[in-house]
């Protein structure tokens, strides 16, 4: 069993705000072999104060709020947090056994690294959901990077300094779209309060998609990261050699190279097989359970 730490900016269930934080909560809730030791916050999809409440309020409508919560740091310029903190103390007290999933900024991790510079020697293995290895085009349309690129500083100190470091690029998250159709008739079928709760919270993010990009459907960009945690035999990994080029991570683009000096070697998974991967997905969600009888979830302003 993997002790993990997820390191997220969720609004699932906040308007116009991404979905897939709360859906790969969910899904390493539903994997028996996930011990979620605890989840820190961080900015991104929304500001830090908005991203902690939803998620508190998300553990309270899953029967969940025994986990712990802890909010990071607000902004790139603020290095100091109970997040950063509780990271230091957990790598501390399970020394080589804590993994971490990453799925927003990485101010946290850094603000950890800085309290701590043994930080990094200490945790078992990283995984992040961001970056890009060219233009992201969504249906016609380029889809800027949105994680690493919040705090260039951070990310090239994880890239750089984090050992056994798995990225899940955004490029390599496409194959994960779910559509409507599939989405109703896996969960709508299965007449589980779960399912009920997580088509309720996704409404609103399949009629955004729909304005935004023409799609009937949407990638589920963090869940892959979270299904390479939990099920990595879903992957094929690709080791590759990266530079340090903090004015391309303005961008979220990482500066693959051949294996030279000054390099950091990291792995680029990609999903083996779109089918798997996906059945996976909702397996996982469908074993997650709900501990409360909070079915209808209203959308936050």
């Amino acid at each position: 069993m993997k002790k993990v730490i997820f390191d997220c900016d969720n609004t699932m269930g906040v308007r116009d705000c991404d979905v897939d934080d709360g859906l790969a909560l969910i899904y390493l809730l539903g994997k028996e072999n996930i011990e979620l030791c605890g989840i820190t916050t961080t900015y991104g999809n929304s500001d830090i104060d908005r991203v902690y409440a939803n998620t508190s309020a998300m553990l309270r409508e899953l029967g969940c709020d025994e986990i712990p919560l802890l909010k990071g740091c607000p902004d790139r310029d603020s290095l100091t947090s109970d997040a950063a903190e509780f990271l230091c103390q957990m790598v501390k007290t399970y020394p080589g056994k804590i993994s971490i999933l990453a799925t927003g900024s990485l101010t946290n991790l850094y603000a950890a690294y800085l309290k701590d510079n043994s930080f990094f020697r200490h945790v078992r293995e990283i995984v992040l959901m961001g970056g890009i290895t060219e233009e992201l085009i969504i249906n016609g349309q380029v889809l800027p990077e949105l994680n690493f690129s919040c705090d260039p500083v951070a990310a090239d100190t994880v890239l750089h300094l984090a050992h056994n470091l798995t990225i899940i690029t955004g490029n390599n998250c496409l194959p994960a779209f779910f559509s409507f159709e599939q989405f109703e008739q896996k969960l709508a079928k299965a007449d589980k309060p779960i399912a009920r709760y997580i088509l309720n919270k996704c409404n609103y993010w399949f009629a955004n998609m729909r304005q935004r990009f023409d799609l009937d459907g949407f990638h589920n960009w963090d869940v892959v990261a979270a299904a390479y945690l939990a099920e990595p035999g879903l992957f094929i990994n690709h080791l590759r050699s990266i530079g340090r080029n903090k004015k391309k991570l303005e961008r979220g683009l990482l500066d693959l190279r051949s294996k030279e000096e000054g390099c950091s070697l990291i792995n680029l998974p990609e999903i083996a097989d779109p089918g798997l991967f996906a059945e996976d997905v909702y397996n996982s969600w469908l074993q997650a359970g709900l501990k409360t009888n909070i079915i209808e979830t209203n959308i936050n302003i």
